[in-house]
């Protein structure tokens, strides 16, 4: 057979090939200002004001949202992956800064910001800070008022956001400040709304500019012991935009106490309950505000369709070919070395224990954010049905076969290539198909740092309780691991004997 086989050096060259040759992610950033956002509506659509308002002053802009939680976008910041995010002052006292001890004051905050090469605006006018909630009816038929009544209610369900269950002014503390006896679950925090709503929760954490508060009529349960504390919105920025794009500081400034707490939670409800775009929300806003005429055209369906599946080939494509090239060599020597087999079958195996997430997770302080971090837990995840199927079809070759390779007297490598990988290639092509389905569905996390693909809408959807932007992730990774499988079946029978074929 003349066509390069999936095992054959002449394949490896050519996937090192489309790696190099793929298209880079980000390269514009000298030129480009980056502003990030969290993946909830409201940073979202301070995101897209500070975005509007440096494109409206000629200063080229663009915007990453919905990167996951503080830390994500803390870290990118320092880093230089994006150079400002909407951030609140709890957050930067008790999570960010939290070894600093650092006053609830502005000028102790920059102070100590400064340190890091970043700035600080000032407050952009709300404080959304936590509270607790429930539905008012059901509150009104146990008589709860405050965060304290829940005591007497210790069968109560409670389901908070997940950051909010690890953060030091989340749940762990406010329990012990409260004495409360009740188990909570981490959700996420647009689910849980809806799983108040259906009565599977009873009592969520809510942000104070919600605006679910005021459609599922909520009570906002009293802090008596005043635990919470404020929340002002502000923007961090690098400090090194002072120099390096002159004017963007103080465009953003532009928004510093010019948005009130009901004024915010009005923004969220067009974008959260009326399913306003975000982009188109904000551009409303500064227009209105600053008299200005910025426009926003959000993509169609078709445009998002063919940016997300661009970005979803891209990482699968690098992952699975860097998996390949590492797995299949693994999967040999642990199959050829006594010694070494075990130790790489298991550290493979622990990787894998992994949750995809968090190896996501892992790979942000080393590498930063979008597709570099991506890949690389792409491929490591990817590695372990590769690696073991290649070492179980060599192991299972028959030794009869081996001895008569012997007796032909052929070199080790020359028995490898010609014999061993071609009578294993059968397995080997069945550890493929698995990693492709584990590597199509777990690139969808990607895009909470920054890697885009089809986890994009989904994320979006899940947010703004869109089942059609969720499908519209969903559906198109379903019908690219069809896709690809097929392709590795027409493979199999193109490379393999028809006897080695299922």
């Amino acid at each position: 057979m003349n066509t390069p086989s999936i095992l054959d050096p002449r394949f490896s060259i050519l996937i090192v090939l489309a790696l190099l040759t793929a298209p880079a992610q980000g390269q514009d950033k000298d030129s480009t200002l980056t502003i990030g956002s969290k993946k909830f509506t409201e940073n979202v659509l301070l995101g897209w004001m500070g975005t509007h308002l440096l494109q409206a002053q000629s200063i080229p802009a663009t915007h990453r949202e919905e990167l996951g939680g503080s830390r994500f976008l803390w870290e990118a910041l320092v880093r230089g992956d994006i150079d400002a995010y909407p951030e609140y002052t709890g957050t930067l006292r008790l999570e960010i800064l939290a070894d600093r001890s650092i006053p609830p004051h502005p000028d102790s905050f920059r102070a100590a910001l400064a340190e890091i090469g970043v700035g600080m605006t000032a407050p952009i006018g709300f404080n959304n800070t936590y509270a607790l909630g429930m539905r008012a009816d059901h509150a009104d038929s146990l008589d709860i008022e405050t965060i304290r009544d829940l005591r007497a209610h210790p069968d109560l369900r409670l389901g908070f956001s997940n950051e909010f269950m690890d953060r030091a002014d989340g749940w762990p503390s406010l329990k012990r400040t409260y004495n409360l006896s009740h188990t909570a679950r981490g959700v996420d925090h647009d689910l849980a709304y809806r799983g108040l709503a259906t009565g599977q929760l009873d009592v969520i954490d809510l942000y104070a500019t919600d605006a679910e508060i005021k459609r599922y009529d909520l009570r906002v349960l009293r802090d008596t012991k005043q635990y919470f504390p404020t929340y002002k919105a502000v923007f961090l920025y690098r400090r090194d935009l002072q120099t390096r794009v002159p004017g963007a500081i103080s465009t953003l400034r532009r928004l510093e106490d010019r948005i009130p707490a009901d004024t915010m939670q009005v923004l969220n409800a067009r974008a959260k309950i009326d399913q306003t775009d975000g982009s188109q929300v904000a551009a409303r806003f500064v227009n209105r505000t600053f008299g200005l005429a910025t426009t926003a055209d959000p993509d169609t369906r078709w445009e998002r369709l063919r940016r997300y599946t661009a970005d979803h080939l891209v990482l699968v494509g690098l992952s699975l070919g860097l998996a390949i090239l590492l797995g299949i060599p693994l999967g040999i020597v642990a199959a050829k070395r006594r010694f070494l087999g075990p130790t790489i079958l298991t550290v493979i195996g622990v990787i894998y224990t992994i949750p995809a997430l968090a190896l996501l997770a892992m790979m942000v302080p080393p590498l930063g954010l979008g597709r570099v971090p991506a890949v690389t837990a792409l491929v490591l995840y990817s590695l372990l049905p590769i690696v073991w199927t290649t070492y179980t079809g060599l192991k299972d070759l028959s030794p009869p076969l081996l001895e008569s390779a012997d007796a032909l007297g052929l070199p080790a490598g020359a028995k490898l290539w010609r014999i061993e990988l071609p009578m294993a290639a059968r397995s080997i092509l069945g550890g493929l198909k698995i990693a492709v389905v584990i590597n199509i569905g777990a690139a969808t996390l990607g895009a909470l740092i920054g890697a885009g693909g089809y986890g994009q809408p989904i994320l979006t959807g899940i947010r703004r309780a869109n089942l059609g932007l969720i499908l519209e992730g969903t559906v198109p990774a379903g019908v690219l691991t069809l896709l690809a499988l097929s392709l590795l079946e027409g493979l199999e029978r193109a490379l393999l004997p028809r006897s080695m074929q299922s």
